[in-house]
């Protein structure tokens, strides 16, 4: 049996208490918001644990083997950091701090206390997003030529991050989990319409190696909740939209083609591929229920998290470079230059650079 506390009963925080009580070889032993009033809600609901106000609490009961924080970004860092050096197992929430250097740090001290250090990338852990990396390592679609992401929606504004902090992270880890590789630069412009100082609508570019690329959108100033990836290959496309209850994935047997050889400009027109569409079967399972139950068989097993403190960092590295690209118009970021120099000596490629 794992002893888990979870620290934060805000918006997503009760989520994560109710998948770790499900669970049973988990006892969820304690629960720790600042505000008594959430926790007097909490606590009804959840009568076997002790609640508390205090975060050092959780760090000093020597019975508890993992803590999972759930509060407002800024407090990721310094939380996980007490946790790690208390002992204790650390779950974090995306992003898993507001720098590549505090993940660094983050990740060290877990390595040198053996301990399972996790970050909340929960779309890794949906089925709908197994079966598409399924499906793009059995190179179904071809080669992977881009990927457009869209997550809008009207809010939940945040006063300590912007929206691509915010929401970004979701698509990032997925893009990154399938396509198993990072990119060499990214670009990033936004506008700030309701705070001034927060970006709430950004356009994010990450530029591969291999020439592919992908966008994406984020927006907390949308009519609609939009939560959709398209990924196109060279012989089909997919479409993955979460907001779908069961056809979640629809792939599209469609490409163009252009003709392998012509002898006058006359001759040359392009060959549009249409063929059948069709969704395949994916069982459902509420992933945060996955991701929770992953979390503590690497404890129990010792075990490399498939969201390790690297994954985060990864993803952390890619915003940073999106939050120079901003300070700069949406110019070129190298994550390179990011990796060397993440203080704010944001490296402006040239467009022939990257030819």
């Amino acid at each position: 049996m794992i002893r888990v506390a979870v620290a934060g009963c805000g918006y997503w925080g009760p989520n994560i208490i109710r998948s770790f009580n499900s669970l049973p070889e988990c006892q969820l032993q304690m629960i720790c918001d600042v505000s008594q009033e959430r926790l007097a809600h909490i606590g009804k609901l959840y009568p076997d644990a002790k609640t508390t106000t205090r975060y050092e609490d959780l760090l000093r009961d020597e019975q508890l083997d993992a803590i999972a924080i759930a509060t407002p970004v800024r407090f990721h860092y310094p939380m996980a950091r007490e946790s790690l050096l208390a002992g204790k197992h650390t779950f974090v929430e995306k992003p898993m701090a507001t720098s590549a250097k505090e993940c660094r740090e983050l990740i060290e001290i877990a390595a040198e206390k053996k301990l399972s250090l996790m970050v909340g990338h929960t779309f890794v852990y949906s089925p709908s997003v197994m079966k598409i990396k399924e499906i793009v390592d059995s190179r179904d679609l071809g080669e992977v030529l881009y990927i457009s992401s869209r997550r809008c929606n009207l809010g939940l504004y945040q006063t300590d991050i912007n929206v691509a902090w915010d929401l970004a992270p979701h698509d990032i880890s997925i893009i990154l989990h399938i396509l198993e590789q990072m990119p060499v630069s990214v670009n990033c412009q936004g506008k700030a319409h309701v705070n001034k100082r927060i970006e709430d609508v950004t356009n994010m570019t990450l530029n591969f190696n291999n020439g592919g690329f992908a966008t994406i959108q984020s927006s907390w100033l949308d009519p609609n909740k939009v939560r959709e990836m398209t990924f196109v290959g060279s012989k089909r496309m997919l479409v993955y939209n979460d907001i779908e209850s069961m056809e979640k994935i629809k792939i599209y047997d469609k490409r163009v083609e252009t003709p392998p050889h012509y002898d006058t400009f006359a001759d040359f027109q392009y060959s549009y591929h249409y063929g059948d569409s069709y969704c395949p079967y994916v069982k459902q399972k509420e992933p945060l229920l996955i991701e929770t139950a992953h979390f503590l068989d690497c404890i129990r097993n010792g075990l490399k998290p498939h969201s390790s403190g690297k994954e985060a960092l990864d993803v952390i590295k890619i915003l940073e470079a999106a939050s120079a690209s901003l300070e700069i118009g949406g110019g070129q970021v190298s994550i390179t230059h990011i990796e060397a120099a993440p203080c704010k000596k944001y490296h402006l490629m040239s467009s022939s650079a990257t030819a």
